[in-house]
């Protein structure tokens, strides 16, 4: 197996796809997956943004749309934190913020519990969410199976990109120690 990724290697002529090859020369590699997290990440935001457009709420943002599914998920209520823990997202700032607009837009509810707020989505919210869901199914489901990866290979690629983000945020802490 090892010589037939070797012959592909050489066989492509452009080589691998990267765009910051001069960050590591003896690790391509780690360029060149980078560089597809980099492409992944803003089209999978501009996804969202888009199909949320699309449900009637063009003025969200992607935080916004993974704060709003967050909060929906399993029907309990959210604490900030229990949000910025679950987006991986160290600036809770960013996810006050988008709280705000939520409540704003009446697509989430907040309730004061003791020093706590505790976010909920309305039932607007919970619409919302299942239209996403509708668009989703209709003009992403489909087009992810024709690309022939299987809902195992989807779940073993979810664990490795969880697995990676750990060693990401163990680089992020060694540098900050620096």
């Amino acid at each position: 197996m090892t010589q037939e990724k070797n012959s592909r290697r050489v066989a492509d002529p452009r080589g691998p796809i990267v765009s910051s090859e001069h960050l590591s020369r003896s690790a391509q590699e780690l360029s060149e997956f980078e560089f597809g997290l980099i492409i992944s990440s803003h089209a999978f935001n501009r996804w969202m943004v888009r199909c949320m457009t699309a449900v009637g709420f063009p003025e969200l943002g992607s935080l916004d749309i993974l704060v709003l599914h967050s909060i929906n998920h399993r029907e309990r209520a959210k604490r900030l934190s229990d949000i910025c823990l679950v987006l991986n997202v160290e600036d809770s700032h960013t996810v006050s913020y988008a709280l705000k607009k939520l409540t704003k837009l009446d697509l989430i509810e907040g309730e004061k519990m003791g020093k706590e707020s505790f976010f909920k989505t309305t039932e607007e919210g919970r619409r919302v969410c299942t239209s996403y869901a509708e668009i989703r199914e209709a003009c992403l489901i489909e087009s992810l199976a024709s690309i022939g990866i299987a809902r195992e290979d989807m779940h073993q690629i979810a664990n490795a990109l969880r697995a990676i983000s750990g060693l990401y945020d163990q680089a992020a802490r060694s540098a900050a120690s620096l």
